[in-house]
This record gives C-alpha cells, sequence and structure tokens, in this order.
C-alpha cells in the first residue's frame, strides 16, 4: 500500500505544471517597448522645450503693457523711409528692427544704421541676413527693450510702433534726441508732433519729424 501510494504521489509530481517562467524573448520584447517609450517620452520632451524657447520671445512681447508685434515691413514702405533719409547724414537707429530689413536698407544707402529688438531669434537673423548682404560692418543689431535705450547719439531714427507706444515715445525722444534729428515713423504717425514731410499711402505712409521742428512750437500744445 505504501509503494502503491507512493507510486501515485509521484506520478502527481510527474504531472505537475512546470513554474510560469517567461521565454527569453518575451523579456526582451518588453525591454524593447520600454526603449521604445522612453525613446518617444524623451522626443516629445525635447520637442515641447524647443517649441518653447522659439515662441517664448515671440510670445512674452505681447505680455508686456505696450506690444510691439513683428510686422515685417513692405518693400514700399522701405523705399519710403529710404527717400525720407535722402541728403541726411550721421547715425541711424531703427526702434524695434524686426528681421533687420530697414537696417540692412540704410546701410545699403551708407548709413551706419544700428537695430534695437527684444526678440533674440530675429536678432540673430537680422546678423545672418547682414552678413548675408554683405553689410555687417555697418548694420548691428542687438537685444534690447527700447524703454532701456538711450537715443541721442542718432541722427535719424525710424520706428515702426502700435498707437498706444506712440505718446510716451514722443515724450522719450524729445528728452534724448539733438536738434539736428529726424524721426521717421511707420504705419502710425505720433499723435501731438507736426510732420515736416509725408510720403505713401495705406499701410505704406511714412511721416518724418523733425527735432527742431518738434520742439520749436511745431510739438505738442
Amino acid at each position: 500500500m505504501d509503494g502503491g501510494g507512493g507510486t501515485h504521489l509521484a506520478t502527481l509530481e510527474e504531472g505537475r505544471p512546470p513554474e510560469c517562467v517567461p521565454p527569453a524573448s518575451l523579456e526582451a520584447s518588453s525591454l524593447k517597448k520600454s526603449s521604445w517609450g522612453a525613446l518617444f517620452t524623451g522626443i516629445v520632451g525635447g520637442t515641447l522645450v524647443a517649441v518653447y524657447a522659439v515662441a517664448t520671445p515671440f510670445i512674452t512681447p505681447a505680455l508686456r503693457r505696450i506690444c510691439l508685434p513683428f510686422v515685417p515691413a513692405t518693400t514700399k514702405q522701405i523705399e519710403n523711409v529710404v527717400k525720407m533719409l535722402q541728403c541726411r547724414s550721421g547715425p541711424l537707429v531703427d526702434i524695434g528692427s524686426g528681421d533687420g530689413r530697414i537696417v540692412i536698407a540704410a546701410a545699403k544707402e551708407g548709413f551706419t544704421a544700428v537695430g534695437y529688438e527684444l526678440n533674440p531669434w530675429l536678432v540673430w537673423y537680422s546678423r545672418y541676413r547682414a552678413w548675408r548682404e554683405g553689410v555687417q560692418a555697418s548694420a548691428r543689431f542687438y537685444i534690447s527693450d527700447l524703454w532701456k535705450v538711450t537715443f541721442s547719439q542718432y541722427s535719424n531714427v525710424v520706428i515702426f510702433g502700435v498707437p498706444q507706444m506712440m505718446a510716451p515715445l514722443e515724450e522719450k525722444l524729445e528728452l534724448e534726441l539733438q536738434d539736428d534729428a529726424r524721426v521717421i515713423a511707420c504705419r502710425f504717425p505720433f499723435p501731438h508732433w507736426t510732420p515736416a514731410q509725408v510720403t505713401g499711402e495705406g499701410i505704406d505712409t511714412v511721416w518724418a519729424y523733425d527735432a527742431r521742428t518738434f520742439r520749436g512750437g511745431g510739438g505738442r500744445p
């Protein structure tokens, strides 16, 4: 009986299913999925960081009290600005220079031209364009807020502004510019100054103001 019971036990043990051990192929597949998951997460995370880095300089100015959005100058606007600079000399500054079109055009006309722009991507692109056009020695670009720059050293000032900034900019330029300076406004005129010249029409209109005029009775009432 003992012998028979032992034989039956042995038979049951022999028939017991083996322990569940994952095959090597399943482990490899699991590791592969994990690697792809990590890679996908890394790609998505890197893309989001890159988008944030590129978009932030464009979005941040819009969150300021006075927003100066980037709108490229048209070919006609550039022609009108250059027309207002005829017979002028001295250094030129473009306030909010965007992609550098005005500064580069002025440099080609023989001016030492500087652009101030808050968006670093646009500044780097402007520097590249100046190098490509061969005027990098006379066209320079800086990352800066226009309200933190003094413009007293410039004889010619160009601004593509927005209505809400023109009045405070009038006050700033009146305090800083020399009497022989000329201010050229594109798209929107200054609210209190009387222009010495106006050219163009519609969005291509350009107004030129001479410092002697807006300081000598032709300025704010």
